[in-house]
């Protein structure tokens, strides 16, 4: 596992299979919580000063050897609109995540150029350009991939410290509250596992000092635009104990969508048609393992499980093929 900053750690997770080329919502709301990622860093490395009930920026921060580009440009931005450089965390990180767009893109740059010289990032041929209408269009469409391995890498270990009865890194406590603003809890966390998230952030909110200053924060102000179901699961499990002034609600933000990659043969075979797609799929440059073969088959593109269900389009002229469902966490 690379020796990964905390910023960069959430960015594996957060810009994967992202456009890279274009702003999208769900880019945007992913650029903002990698702005709060930035603070939290920076906090975290004791950059920051407490001054009453607010923190100040260390003078020399911006002035070390070792401070990142990404750092710079948030940290920049921020010092501009105070000349004191003097807020409580909870204004450095909203400040921080209603940057404008255009510092926001910088950031993009800033943090996506930091894992590519790592060899942790690269962009790919988008998945929907594998779909039949914007193949047979000739639209290209690039996106981000992760390392696969440091992506695993990296959602596996905050998986075993959170559904684990152990202690919890103030790294996990803050990439926890990252991927609840983020929306992607649901990307890694199946419902069932959520009653566990939901239990244990509270459990940390009651004890560790981090957790209590941070969870109550909530920085989400336009996410609420990009999340298409904002209370799938039932309302037990991402309540919190009464009475807490707490709610541990993970917002959904759907970022993977159905691709419908067409045949030439009327529903061939099981084997042959999971052939095909499979050759369709490494031809456009993804990486495909299949988990489970069979007349639905699941396999895994790049970082994302799907199912690949037999279906046809019907005009004047059938089209057969396989549309590609993300598969959710049961």
């Amino acid at each position: 596992m690379a020796d990964l900053q905390l910023t960069q750690s959430f960015s594996m997770l957060a810009l994967n299979a992202q456009r890279s080329l274009e702003m999208t919502t769900a880019k945007k709301v992913a650029l903002r919580c990698i702005a709060a990622a930035v603070i939290l860093e920076v906090y975290l490395d004791k950059g920051f000063t407490p001054t009453k009930k607010q923190i100040a920026l260390k003078k020399d921060v911006l002035e070390q050897s070792h401070t990142m580009l990404y750092q710079e440009i948030i940290l920049k931005s921020l010092a501009r609109q105070n000349a004191k450089k003097s807020w409580d965390l909870n204004t450095w990180l909203k400040r921080a995540s209603m940057l404008p767009g255009s510092t926001l893109k910088k950031l993009e740059q800033a943090v996506s150029g930091s894992l590519k010289e790592l060899g942790l990032l690269e962009e790919i041929p988008h998945l929907l350009g594998c779909d039949l209408y914007f193949h047979s269009a000739g639209v290209s469409i690039k996106e981000y991939r992760s390392d696969i391995q440091e992506y695993s890498s990296i959602s596996e270990s905050i998986r075993a410290e959170i559904l684990e009865d152990g202690p919890v890194t103030d790294e996990t406590i803050c990439m926890l509250w990252l991927l609840r603003e983020s929306g992607c809890m649901h990307d890694f966390f199946s419902r069932n596992e959520l009653d566990i998230v939901s239990a244990r952030m509270y459990k940390l909110y009651q004890g560790a000092p981090l957790a209590t200053a941070l969870y109550p924060i909530r920085i989400h102000r336009g996410i609420e635009l990009a999340v298409k179901q904002f209370f799938r699961m039932k309302k037990g499990a991402v309540k919190t104990q009464a009475g807490s002034g707490l709610n541990f609600l993970f917002p959904i933000l759907e970022r993977s969508q159905a691709v419908f990659i067409d045949m030439e043969a009327m529903f061939s075979n099981p084997a042959a048609r999971l052939h095909d797609v499979k050759q369709r799929l490494e031809s456009n440059g993804h990486t495909v393992t299949v988990l489970q073969e069979g007349q639905i088959p699941t396999i895994k593109i790049d970082n994302i499980v799907y199912q690949a269900i037999p279906h046809a389009i019907y005009g004047r002229v059938p089209i057969h093929g396989v549309r590609l469902i993300p598969k959710p966490l049961i």
